[in-house]
């Protein structure tokens, strides 16, 4: 599946480019993830870092966090390969939060003095993103993706353990609503600044598969681009629940379609990952 929607309508020249933002990007554009961030300031009950293996692709896992100047080196080093040629894009997606790392930063900024032609991205879970959008903008990070679940506080308090808030430790519905406030606000903050968003949605079954609708409506209205349904990797405090099935997530991306654009070809990469997609 590609892109439900009418992707290309507002998308720009470096957007069909990106692989992560747009089908025309598979297989022809290459991306390069690069794991400098290794603290997170949330708690995701269906996020396990903890265990990497080489056949393991997901979000969180790496074979080890890179230093900003490894993090260079390592862009060289995928320049001057087979990658080379197709290499468009260099993003940071962890292997925690990368806007709680100020290694993203310096990360950045080294790689607008080598190699500015590169697109510049960062994943984030948006608890940070209208605290630190000037210093993306500044370092010319022109796509950003926020992953959002819910809207409602309630079911926020079940896939979150906890919210990290200047110094302080907020669980249960207060951190949840205190993330979903942030969250919409960095949407429409970035959007406001002339960044691409998307919004990447885990997809729960039974907990906030009913409410995909109201968020694409929401996230849209804040300046949203694309929506990512992604399947539920049915790990850590969802061991046992099950994932959608494909006809399922399919279902999902066909109605949201008609709010939103939807990147219907996610592989959910490794923070490390590498290559064409």
């Amino acid at each position: 599946m590609g892109c439900l929607g009418s992707c290309e309508g507002n998308q720009k020249e470096s957007t069909v480019r990106h692989p992560c933002f747009s089908p025309q990007g598979h297989g022809k554009a290459g991306r390069i993830h690069l794991p400098v961030a290794p603290s997170c300031n949330i708690g995701c009950g269906y996020c396990v870092r903890k265990f990497d293996c080489a056949n393991e692709s997901r979000p969180g896992v790496t074979s080890r966090v890179i230093t900003p100047e490894q993090a260079l080196w390592r862009v060289e080093q995928a320049l001057a390969s087979d990658i080379g040629p197709y290499l468009n894009v260099v993003g940071i997606a962890g292997p925690g939060e990368p806007l709680a790392n100020e290694n993203t930063f310096k990360t950045f900024r080294l790689l607008q003095e080598h190699h500015p032609h590169l697109i510049s991205c960062v994943s984030s879970n948006g608890l940070l993103l209208a605290d630190r959008l000037a210093d993306l903008v500044k370092l010319n990070v022109s796509h950003v993706t926020v992953t959002m679940n819910t809207l409602d506080p309630a079911i926020g308090a079940r896939i979150y353990r906890h919210v990290i808030w200047q110094g302080q430790r907020l669980t249960g519905e207060a951190g949840a609503a205190l993330l979903i406030e942030r969250q919409l606000l960095g949407i429409q903050m970035a959007a406001d600044a002339g960044l691409t968003v998307k919004v990447n949605t885990v997809v729960i079954p039974g907990l906030n598969d009913d409410r995909i609708e109201d968020l694409a409506r929401e996230v849209k209205r804040r300046g949203a681009a694309l929506l990512n349904l992604m399947p539920l990797i049915n790990q850590g405090d969802f061991a046992d629940w099950a994932p959608p099935t494909p006809a399922t997530l399919q279902k999902l991306q066909q109605k949201a379609a008609a709010i939103l654009p939807q990147l219907a070809h996610c592989r959910q990469c490794r923070a490390d990952a590498i290559g064409l997609i």
